[in-house]
């Protein structure tokens, strides 16, 4: 196999590609937007595992570079009460501790480094069909093009194109019955101490928050609401989105309205949703890697770091195996539990974001999820 067609160019698309060269296989991504993808004020968190993968393909330093720290997360009630703090899962002195930054800053980072290594970048590239045929696959695109490769690698997020190909029936994703929204500001001070998460239980959502160095505040609220049709999203804008998240906490007695009072324009919100299993995961040519497969509730701050871990490991099976279809079949098998279990314990905690605090301990806040944060993707073990 010489050449792979990766669609999409946010997280699991580039990384994949870094590691496909590294194991001697050419790969060009395929972005659907005519630049790199933006979100203003959304902003996530790698946790360690996530930062051990990208190592795996020396691909880390760049994220390193463009994010900053946190090793405690600190806990407050509605009233304000500090209810305790304990250290981050996977907070150490191997380099690793969890790092928080921009969503488009990340793309930056592993798109740049994916170009620097030779990945060929192509933008405009919507896909709307493909066609598998025994010496490849051809992928089609909407502004008329065709690409052909040895496999195709959909890399094209929650909503994939990939997946619906792959098997028309798949389900879609599941809503979460929940608003993520997400903002950042300048005026908040120091309010949050440094390398610290403070997340608050409000008595009817669930807020999180942590300063930078350069002193930006960077915040985010889970909501219980329904989903909201794209159009309505749109037209919410960022006044709206504040109003929001100041009437969830009304009443609550917590640093919450004044933070998000300070907070301008830089907030975006969404609609939150999963992938509990997916039955289809591959075909003869064609995978599915990071939220096209397995896309996870945010509340376990993992997303980023499955899709990393992804891309890793499916290089890994295309490096060993002899095949497509019997490097797909490695892939799965070596992937399909482990974020299966993570998808189901984000929506479990999506469920408890209104629940008492002792019952919504967020994922990284202590021992119990070490199984999450210690996985380590092994470069040089052979995946077979």
């Amino acid at each position: 196999m010489t050449h792979a067609l990766v669609i999409g160019g946010g997280i699991a698309g580039p990384v994949t590609a870094m590691a496909l060269r590294r194991a001697g296989i050419d790969a060009t991504v395929h972005e659907a937007h005519p630049t790199g993808a933006d979100h203003l004020g959304a902003f996530l968190v790698l946790f360690a595992n996530g930062l051990a993968a990208l190592r795996a393909v020396g691909a880390d330093e760049p994220v390193l570079a463009c994010s900053f720290p946190a090793d405690t997360v600190e806990f407050l009630g509605p009233t304000g009460a500090r209810l305790g703090a304990r250290p981050l899962t996977g907070a150490g002195g191997d380099g690793l501790s969890p790092r928080t930054l921009q969503r488009a800053a990340l793309y930056r980072a592993l798109r740049d480094e994916a170009v620097r290594r030779g990945v060929r970048v192509a933008y405009g590239k919507r896909l709307v069909d493909a066609t598998t045929g025994p010496d490849g696959v051809v992928a089609y695109f909407a502004d008329g093009t065709r690409a052909e490769g040895d496999v195709l690698i959909g890399a094209d997020g929650i909503h994939s194109r990939t997946r619906t190909l792959l098997d028309p029936a798949a389900p879609p994703p599941r809503h979460t019955g929940q608003l993520t929204v997400c903002g950042r500001t300048r005026e908040a001070g120091d309010a949050v101490p440094e390398r610290t998460y403070r997340m608050v239980y409000g008595q009817r959502a669930f807020f999180g928050c942590t300063r930078a160095p350069d002193g930006t505040t960077y915040w985010f609220a889970n909501i219980p609401a329904p989903e909201q049709p794209r159009p309505a999203l749109a037209a919410i804008g960022p006044a709206g989105w504040r109003e929001r998240v100041l009437d969830a906490f009304a009443g609550d007695r917590t640093p919450v309205t004044e933070l998000v009072a300070a907070t301008g324009d830089a907030v975006v919100g969404v609609n939150a949703y999963d992938i509990p299993t997916l039955p289809v995961w591959h075909g003869e040519r064609t995978v599915l890697v990071g939220d096209a497969v397995h896309a996870t509730a945010p509340n376990a701050a993992q997303g980023a770091s499955m899709a990393v871990e992804d891309g890793v490991v499916l290089a890994r099976c295309l490096r060993d195996l002899p095949g497509p279809a019997q490097a797909f079949a490695a892939y799965e098998r070596l992937r399909r539990e482990r974020v299966e279990r993570v998808v189901a314990l984000s929506a479990t905690m999506a469920g408890r974001i209104a629940g008492p605090p002792r019952e919504r301990t967020p994922a990284g806040s202590d021992g119990a999820d070490d199984w999450l944060t210690s996985y380590r993707v092994e470069w040089d073990a052979p995946a077979g």
